[in-house]
This record gives C-alpha cells, structure tokens and sequence, in this order.
C-alpha cells in the first residue's frame, strides 16, 4: 500500500508541470509537504469536464464513494488505496474508474518493510530523475446531509516491481507522461485504460532509507528526506 507520500513542489510549478489550465491562486495548500497523511486535502490533477483541459484541484486522501450515507462509514485507511486488480470491478472504484480518474503530483513516497517486528527502517522511493511524477488516481465527490460537497481521491496501486519488492509486495502506480491524457480521458468509459495498471520500471527509480521519525504525521520537514536535505543545502534540489 502507500500510506504517506512527498511533494516538494510549491502549487504553480506543480500547474506548469502538469499543464494545469485553472486559476490556482486561491488553493489553500503549503509550499511543499514532506509527510503527507490520509485525510489531508492535497492537489490532484483531472480532466475539466467544462473544458477538456487539465485543472488542478484540492481533494481529501482516502476516497468517499458518492453512495456513501455518513462520513463515519468510512472506516480506517480502507480507501486511501485501490487495488488495480478489483478496480474495474468493486463497488467502490467501479464508476469513479470509469469517469472520474486523476493523477496525484509527488515528489517521492515512503514505505515500510512488510517483514520483520516493529520498529520498522521506513524507506523513501522516488524516480531517478528526481523530477515530479504523477501516481494514477481516483477521485470522487460526495454530499453530505447539509448539502455540502467533498471530493476525495484514492491512489491505484499493483504488485511491486524488482526494486520495491525488496521490502514490500506492493506499490502505487506511477504513469509515464505520454499517459496521463489517456488515463484522465473522460469521454473514454468503455475502452479503460486498464493496461497502465502496472510496476513502474526498477531502472528508473532509486530508493533510499527515511528518517524513523516519518512514522508520526506530525514530523514534517526536509529532514524526513535526508537525501533531499542534503540537496537543499548544495542547492540543487529537483523539482
């Protein structure tokens, strides 16, 4: 699974990378976020269906299906992440996959050992580059009793590549760039993009061990990446 994830990316670069359209001055979201946590509002990526052109927008981590009765049916993390083998299938995902998916922006994500007893050595992993990339993504939107919305996203995950297999037999969906049209395509609800469900290469990705402090959401700084510390301070950080 992927339960905490990276951006070090302030919201107009993440627009200008991914080519988002819309006014994003008035999202309420920081410069960058080292720990980010279910439940917490962060940017994804969609297809406007206004316009067809990307737009980026706020979305709470950890999906609310649309059918939802009360916020509290929502147990856990059971829906920070959907599995790419049931989601064409499953209740849940079965109609946000096909008309409502998004990418998220990250910079890197964090994961820990499957194996072993606690305390676990928590590992970062991020793309050679070092640049932004994208995991594939669901969002939907619920109302509540009073009339109000809330969007929400889940991360599609899948087995793990030779890399991340190492310490966990998972891991999130990371697109290339020549895909994202194809996966945010709204008018494509037949024809799923289903065949971008799978590992990201091993070659381009490298992973690294985390700070253990990582583990409680409150700790969240450049320090949690010891590695992107060390290139903030040499001053060749990537995007």
């Amino acid at each position: 699974m992927c339960g905490r994830y990276v951006r070090r990316t302030d919201k107009q670069k993440i627009a200008e990378w991914f080519k988002a359209k819309n006014d994003t001055a008035n999202l309420p979201m920081p410069d960058a976020d080292y720990n980010i946590a279910p439940t917490t509002h962060q940017p994804i990526i969609r297809q406007s269906k206004e316009t067809n052109e990307r737009e980026m927008v706020l979305a709470r981590w950890g999906l609310v299906p649309f059918f939802t009765k009360e916020l509290s049916d929502i147990k856990g993390l059971t829906t920070i992440n959907a599995r790419s083998e049931t989601i064409a299938t499953a209740k849940t995902w079965r109609e946000p996959m096909k008309k409502r998916r998004c990418i998220i922006p990250a910079s890197a994500f964090y994961e820990w050992p499957k194996e072993g007893k606690p305390p676990k050595q928590p590992y970062a992993i991020e793309v050679s580059s070092g640049n932004l990339f994208a995991f594939a993504g669901l969002w939907d939107a619920w109302k509540d009793k009073d009339g109000h919305w809330l969007q929400s996203f889940a991360i599609v995950t899948t087995d793990a590549n030779e890399l991340m297999s190492r310490i966990h037999p998972r891991m999130p969906v990371i697109l290339h760039a020549r895909d994202y049209d194809r996966w945010l395509d709204r008018e494509e609800t037949e024809r799923l993009p289903l065949d971008l469900l799978k590992p990201y290469e091993s070659e381009e990705m490298e992973m690294y061990e985390a700070n253990p402090k990582v583990g409680n959401f409150r700790n969240n700084g450049p320090e949690m990446l010891q590695k992107a510390l060390d290139a903030a301070e040499s001053g060749t950080l990537p995007i």
